[in-house]
């Protein structure tokens, strides 16, 4: 099995207000889908009231994390066989979500 993160920034949702009601209830869905398909690893969105921080070798940190690299939507990784497992949750999360969504594996961490 392999983690995918598949994912969506802020500005991809082209909603309006009136929508986004109907949106929550799809999207809640799609991710009780992925529960009981047993493929969730979690699901969320970014809060975008808390300012992103950037933490140094050091241990210092900065307000503002990477800058232009932003991660502020939706967010979720699901553990599945393929890609195309994945695919095909991150079109059921395009529909729900009404806009794209990327899809990212991740590499395996034996010791994580």
């Amino acid at each position: 099995m392999t983690k995918y993160a598949i994912w969506f920034p802020s500005g991809a949702m082209q909603l309006t207000p009136e929508e986004m009601p109907q949106v929550v209830i799809d999207s809640h869905a799609a991710v009780q889908e992925m529960k009981d398909a047993g493929v969730l690893v979690f699901a969320g969105g970014i809060d975008a009231s808390v300012a992103p921080v950037l933490v140094g070798r050091d241990g210092s940190a900065t307000s503002g994390g990477f800058g232009d690299r932003v991660l502020d939507g939706g967010l979720t990784v699901v553990d599945v066989p393929t890609q195309e497992d994945a695919l095909r949750w991150a079109t059921r999360l395009a529909q729900a979500c009404r806009c794209p969504q990327e899809v990212r594996a991740y590499g395996d961490d034996a010791d994580a």
